[in-house]
């Protein structure tokens, strides 16, 4: 992608939320993962404003602020703001890509930002991710070089923001290399995303998890090898068994028990994490049919049961 000089005159932007399928952790290193692309996802609205700064507000997927900040455009600090903490990574955000396009917010014109979510903050499905992306397009930078300025994330999730189908995804030597492809399964309606209550942190996944696959190139060859035979499977019992010997690799070298063995033994199915382990969703694949799999996720205390062709861009 080609970096320009000028600032995009576009002011409504979207990006679309993201689950990772396959490659968690070891996606860092090499391994070919599988990500996939919601049906929902954040869009973004900028509109020039009175003053010389940034008026800045976000919306929760019901149209409730959850967060505002009025920004300074010399140095994108918060002239006063509902969170600190946002506002610095939002600094953090804007300035990198100052950094990136010189003539980005230069003119010191004020804007209004507002942005909106269409699916729970809590759910862990791209609240950043979107963000960059559409940062980047408002910048006129390049997406994944903005990612990689702000983040240590793989950037699965910057080339799921703007895919229409599934994608697999591979960084090497920081070379970013992915391309769509059909997800041709005829079994869809056996799977289920499922949320685990609870919202974990990629970052500090990738801190404390993620370094334990660097020199594991056996795993790596492996997980990438299960993502190709995924990408082009029909059969629901290959499936099964991908992404159970998928959680067994990973769990092996994080010396974690996967999921299904810590929490679900008794399902009648194959579950498996989506993700960084231990939050957020998971995939229950099934042949028990519907009524099933929503008691039994009900009566272990998990409310949010979606159907994958409900959410997932196929």
């Amino acid at each position: 992608m080609t970096i320009s000089n000028k600032i995009s005159v576009k002011r409504d932007f979207y990006a679309r939320a993201k689950l990772l399928l396959t490659g968690e952790y070891a996606v860092l290193y090499g391994a070919k993962a599988i990500g996939l692309p919601l049906k929902t996802g954040q869009k973004m609205v900028v509109r020039n404003a009175r003053g010389s700064d940034l008026i800045w507000e976000s919306l929760d997927e019901n149209g409730e602020v959850w967060f505002e900040s009025q920004l300074s455009l010399y140095d994108f600090s918060p002239v006063k703001t509902s969170d600190q903490e946002i506002s610095k990574k939002l600094q953090k955000l804007l300035k990198s890509a100052a950094r990136l396009n010189s003539e980005f917010l230069s003119t010191w014109s004020g804007f209004k930002v507002e942005t909106q979510l269409e699916f729970p903050l809590n759910w862990g499905l791209g609240s950043s991710s979107t963000l960059i992306y559409m940062v980047a397009e408002w910048a006129d930078v390049n997406p994944f070089h903005l990612h990689f300025s702000v983040s240590e994330g793989s950037g699965y999730d910057i080339a799921c923001a703007s895919a229409d189908s599934p994608i697999i995804y591979q960084l090497l030597e920081d070379q970013v290399h992915y391309n769509e492809f059909d997800l041709n399964i005829n079994f869809s309606k056996n799977l289920f995303l499922v949320y685990l209550n609870h919202k974990q942190s990629s970052e500090d996944e990738i801190k404390v998890n993620g370094k334990k696959f660097a020199k594991k190139s056996s795993v790596i060859d492996r997980i990438s090898e299960i993502s190709k035979q995924i990408s082009t499977n029909k059969s629901f019992i290959k499936f099964t068994d991908l992404i159970k010997e998928h959680e067994e690799l990973i769990g092996g070298v994080l010396d974690i028990k996967p999921v299904q063995e810590q929490k679900f033994k008794n399902f009648n199915g194959t579950i498996k994490s989506l993700g960084a382990w231990g939050g957020d969703f998971i995939l229950a694949a099934s042949n028990e049919g519907d009524d099933y799999i929503i008691k039994y996720f009900k009566k272990n205390g998990y409310n949010v049961i979606i159907p994958f062709e409900e959410k997932v861009l196929l």
